[in-house]
C-alpha cells in the first residue's frame, strides 16, 4: 500500500510503498481509509521541531485524522462490522488506569496516539483498536467525517460551559478556531468575537458566522472587546492560538467571574500576571485536550448529522494523497482551512 512516511530524522516527508498491516489481533480492527486530513501535529512532524524529536521513532507513517471502512475484524470484536463507515478516536487509551476506570479515557495516564506513538493513518489501510471507533451517519460526507476529530476538540472546548446569551471570545482562528465559532453560535453565543491577524483566517472566521474579527495588531483587544460588551469584557474566552500574546490579551479582555478554555498548546513556559488576569478576577479555567469519549462524538455527531453546522467553508482543498506536499505547503503559510487527502 502506499503510504506518507517519516523516512528518517530530519524534516520533511516521503510517499512510499510499505506492507499492508497484519492480521487484526482479537480486540483489533483493519479499516481502509477513505480520506484523511491534515492536522496541525502534522506540520511540526513535517518540520521536525523539538516537539517531534522528543516523541517521534522513524521509520513512521503520519496522519491521525481519518474516515474509513472496515474491512476486517478480530474475532471478539462486537461494536462495528465489515463493512462499517466509521473514524477514530486519536488518543488510544489503555482501559486499565485510574483516569480510564472513572470515565475519563481522553485523559488516559498511558494513552498513545496515532501517528505519534504508532504508526498513524496517512496510508490506504490502517489496523486500529476497536475501543477508539466511532461509527459515522453515511449521510455526513467523507471529507466532513475526516474531521470529525479536530471538530470534536471545537466542540469539547467550546461546551464546557453554558454558553447562552454569553459574549465569547475566541483567540485564534485556525481550523478548530473556526470551528468553535460555529459551536458557539448554535450554542446561543450572544455574540462571538475572533481575534486573528491573518487575512485568509480573517475571512474563514465571517464565513463561519464571526459577529467581529478584531485584528490585535491594528486595534487594542481588550478595549474593543470592551467597548463591544457595555464596557464589562467578554464572559467566555475559547484560547487556539497557543500564542502567549494573544493568551494574556484574551485574559485582559474578560470581565470578572469569566470562563476560560484552553486548547491552544504553547512552545515552551508561560509567564503572566495570574494574580491580576486570574485570582482577582475569579475567572474559572479548563485545560483541554482531545475529546470526551465518547459524549463529545455524539454531539459532534448530531451537529452534522442534523445540518446544525456546515463545515464546508473550513474544508478549503482535496487532494490526492501523492499531492499531499501542496497541502503542508499551504498549511505551513497559514493559507487553507482543513486539507484532506484522497487515498
Amino acid at each position: 500500500m502506499i503510504a506518507i512516511v517519516k523516512e528518517s530524522p530530519g524534516p520533511g516527508l516521503i510517499l512510499k510503498k510499505v506492507p499492508v498491516p497484519g492480521e487484526p489481533g482479537p480486540h483489533d480492527v483493519l479499516v481502509k481509509v477513505k480520506r484523511a486530513s491534515i492536522c496541525g501535529t502534522d506540520i511540526h512532524i513535517y518540520k521536525w521541531d523539538e516537539w517531534s524529536q522528543k516523541r517521534i521513532r522513524p521509520p513512521q507513517i503520519g496522519g491521525h485524522e481519518f474516515t474509513g471502512q472496515v474491512v476486517k475484524i478480530g474475532d471478539n470484536v462486537t461494536s462495528v462490522a465489515v463493512g462499517d463507515l466509521v473514524v477514530s478516536e486519536t488518543h488510544i487509551p489503555c482501559q486499565k488506569c485510574l483516569q480510564c476506570r472513572t470515565g475519563k479515557m481522553h485523559i488516559c495516564k498511558n494513552m498513545q496516539i496515532l501517528g505519534v506513538h504508532r504508526d498513524g493513518v496517512f496510508a490506504e489501510y490502517v489496523r486500529v483498536p476497536e475501543i477508539v471507533l466511532w461509527k459515522v451517519d453515511p449521510s455526513i460526507l467523507p471529507e466532513y467525517a475526516s474531521i470529525m476529530e479536530p471538530f470534536g476538540n471545537a466542540v469539547h472546548t467550546a461546551l464546557v460551559t453554558d454558553l447562552t446569551g454569553k459574549n465569547v471570545l475566541i483567540t485564534g482562528a485556525g481550523p478548530i478556531g473556526v470551528m468553535a465559532v460555529a459551536v458557539a453560535k448554535v450554542a446561543g453565543a450572544a455574540q462571538v468575537f475572533v481575534s486573528e491577524i491573518k487575512e485568509f483566517r480573517k475571512d474563514l472566521a465571517r464565513k463561519m458566522g464571526a459577529d467581529i474579527v478584531i485584528d490585535p495588531t491594528e486595534e487594542d483587544l481588550p478595549s474593543r472587546v470592551r467597548a463591544l460588551t457595555e464596557d464589562n469584557g467578554a464572559d467566555v474566552l475559547l484560547e487556539m492560538s497557543g500564542n502567549s500574546t494573544a493568551f494574556i490579551q484574551g485574559l485582559q479582555s474578560l470581565t470578572n467571574g469569566a470562563v476560560v478554555s484552553l486548547l491552544g498548546v504553547f512552545p515552551g513556559e508561560l509567564s503572566f500576571d495570574i494574580n491580576g488576569l486570574f485570582t482577582f478576577k475569579g475567572l474559572t479555567m479548563y485545560g483541554i485536550t482531545g475529546r470526551k469519549m465518547f459524549e463529545t462524538w455524539q454531539v459532534a455527531t448530531q451537529l452534522l448529522k442534523n445540518s446544525r453546522i456546515d463545515l464546508s467553508p473550513v474544508v478549503t482543498h482535496i487532494l490526492p494523497a501523492d499531492r499531499f506536499e501542496e497541502g503542508f505547503d499551504v498549511m505551513k503559510r497559514g493559507i487553507s482551512g482543513k486539507v484532506i487527502l484522497e487515498f
